[in-house]
């Protein structure tokens, strides 16, 4: 008599047609074909993940920069400064600070220029 191993399968099979569920035409439907579209999408995602980092810190130096400008110094003369001046702000800090409280980066520049 052969085994058939059929709910073993038939799980497998269910759930990676669920991981694919909203993608369009037979992608959402053939398990060959979402099999091959959710491994690009965990890809995709595993890339990404790691690119967001850079992104977001790219963005960060924008910010400090524009605000640094703002208050008389490029972005690494005040990421000097900060380092002689002891302060230990991290760019995802002074960014917030420079994106939604102007007055306080203000002062963070000026202690930042008088270290220099």
């Amino acid at each position: 008599m052969r085994v058939k191993r059929g709910t073993a399968g038939h799980r497998r099979h269910k759930r990676r047609l669920k991981l694919a569920e909203g993608y369009r035409g037979r992608r959402s439907d053939c398990f060959k074909l979402a099999k091959r579209a959710v491994e690009k999408a965990l890809q995709f995602s595993y890339r990404d993940r790691r690119a967001k980092k850079r992104d977001f810190r790219g963005l960060w130096i924008m910010r400090i920069n524009a605000a640094a400008r703002l208050n008389g110094l490029s972005y690494s003369k005040l990421i000097k400064g900060l380092s002689d001046a002891n302060i230990q702000l991290d760019r995802k800090v002074l960014a917030e600070i420079a994106f939604s409280d102007p007055a306080s980066f203000a002062v963070v520049a000026e202690k930042a220029k008088a270290a220099l």
